[in-house]
């Protein structure tokens, strides 16, 4: 009998052994540098690095890409399963990313849970393009410190002391053109370009008003041994571009970041910004997309912030080349605040847009706050036209167009304007809506009234007109009334549609509106 209640003992002892053990084991398991490799939708390898540690069944750590570092939070283990928040911050702005893994083997199979907001944080770089589910490979200690390495933020190079710089004198009504990087991401050429610009003369769109020509993020190659950026191979000749484009009557928009890597990872600005001014100076540029993406990785203030966009502005001024600049932080830091102070004609007031309504509606219907910032010289941008990438209806479109004009936001089609059916180039080729955008007083407009899914939208136009939108987010046609006095209007007042292009007799104490689901109603009100 004795021999078997010690037998009994030592099982029991055993089995508490293993339970006691078993956290332990996957604690050892999970620790270390992992990796995930994965192709995004442009073609590009990105890869993203964890390194984790764990102490009892507690995860902290950073994961890094080639954009930022970001920290981990409450992370915690629970068996084989696994949970922590990335924390992206920038300045006083803090957004967090869940993600949950798996042990599965010697791989961790991870999922991502979007932020509030549906997406990845802004700036983020590596979340664009990411899956929401990957796979993670453990490193060996030697990749794992070259890797980290690799990584490591490069030497803070020192910044100008803030200060304001003085008005360029360009982007007088908000910039209207075209930008490669909504329909065809990375995947840009020479020869695309030059049908392009071919297509904005033939479509209408030039004469309409379309004039800037803008290449987004891949064209970049490498730096010579003098330290000056070229092009990549599908961009043999930038300055012949440049003439070519300038041939059709239009202008040459281009794209960097002031930092180490843009956002599709090639070569950024970093360190090198008056000498890339002077570079895109020769080429003949006449607009500079400044996107932030890995700045975040050598700049984490928000004075760092601005003064890193006035450097390059400055390196414009001294290039000498009249030179439009949009900064494209993603409405960080108050950038309304002093983003014209940093030499800005354009400032991003959100992250990217997608070809949805409900990212378009996200966006469109949260610019009021930013109004007072709006001004000749000096816009607010929701971010560019999804118009014709087939994500949306065509009254969406047309919802998309008239609150784009109403916020006098710059109108960048991001469409292939090569091939547009019908219903696009009605949206993007309304003369009458593109004049409220392009209206000389400047002001952006502001919410109205609301009511349930219904919204007015106003602005004052030169010479006393009111441009007003009257919108219905909800799933079915309804009635959208606006009192005349909410307008500072009195008496009568002549309506005119601007999308029918028809004169709606007068209006007296209210004007009101039957509007179809998504869609807008886009009047001109005049005494």
């Amino acid at each position: 009998m004795l021999g078997a209640e010690v037998i009994r003992l030592a099982g029991a002892f055993l089995v508490a052994w293993a339970l006691m053990q078993a956290p332990a084991a996957t604690d050892a398991k999970l620790t270390g540098v992992w990796s995930v490799v994965i192709t995004t939708p442009d073609g590009q390898q990105r890869e993203t690095i964890y390194e984790l540690k764990v102490v009892g069944g507690k995860i902290t750590g950073k994961v890094y890409t080639m954009f930022n570092a970001q920290d981990i939070a409450d992370g915690k283990v629970e068996g084989e399963n696994f949970t922590f928040a990335i924390v992206t911050r920038m300045g006083e702005q803090e957004r967090r990313m869940v993600t949950e893994g798996t042990i599965a083997g010697d791989e961790l199979k991870l999922k991502r849970r979007m932020p509030a907001g549906g997406g990845p944080p802004p700036g983020a770089g590596g979340g664009k393009g990411m899956p929401a589910e990957m796979t993670a490979r453990k490193l060996a200690p030697e990749e794992a410190k070259k890797k980290l390495a690799a990584l490591a933020p490069p030497p803070k190079l020192p910044l100008p002391e803030l200060r304001d710089l003085p008005d360029n004198g360009l982007a007088r009504t908000p910039p209207m053109g075209w930008n490669s990087w909504n329909k065809f991401r990375t995947k840009i050429s020479d020869a695309m370009i030059r049908e392009i610009a071919d297509a904005l003369v033939s479509s209408g769109m030039r004469d309409a008003g379309y004039v800037y020509l803008n290449l987004d993020d891949g064209w970049h190659g490498t730096r010579d041994a003098q330290g000056n950026i070229r092009a990549n191979e599908r961009f043999p000749d930038m300055k012949a571009l440049g003439d070519y484009i300038h041939s059709k009557g239009l202008k040459y928009g281009i794209y960097s970041s002031p930092g180490p890597k843009t956002c599709a990872g090639f070569e950024g600005s970093y360190g090198h910004e008056e000498q890339d001014a002077r570079s895109y100076a020769a080429w003949g540029v006449d607009y500079l997309k400044y996107d932030w993406c890995s700045a975040r990785v050598v700049y984490t203030t928000a004075e760092e912030q601005r003064a890193a966009y006035q450097k390059m502005a400055t390196g414009i001024q001294r290039a000498g080349r009249p030179i439009v600049y949009a900064l494209c932080q993603y409405g960080q830091n108050a950038v309304g605040e002093w983003g014209a102070k940093a030499g800005g004609n354009v400032w991003r007031t959100t992250g990217d847009i997608r070809d949805t309504w409900a990212s378009m509606e996200r966006i469109g219907f949260g610019q009021d706050v930013w109004a007072k910032y709006s001004r000749a010289g000096h816009w607010n941008d929701p971010d560019m036209l999804e118009i014709g990438n087939g994500g949306m209806t065509d009254v969406e479109y047309k919802t998309h167009m008239s609150l784009w004009a109403l916020l006098a936001s710059p109108l960048l089609a991001g469409n292939d304007v090569r091939q547009m059916s019908e219903a696009t180039k009605a949206v993007l080729l309304n003369r009458e809506v593109i004049a409220v955008n392009q209206d000389k007083l400047g002001q952006q407009a502001q919410r109205v009234s609301q009511d349930g899914k219904t919204e007015v939208w106003a602005r004052p136009l030169a010479g006393g007109a009111k441009a007003v939108g009257l919108f219905n987010r909800g799933e079915e046609p309804a009635k959208v009334t606006v009192r005349l006095t909410e307008l500072g209007l009195k008496g009568k007042v002549k309506v005119r549609d601007t999308w029918a292009h028809a004169d709606k007799g007068t209006a007296e104490g209210e004007v009101t509106q039957t509007v179809e689901s998504h869609g807008a109603v886009l009047l001109r009100l005049t005494q």
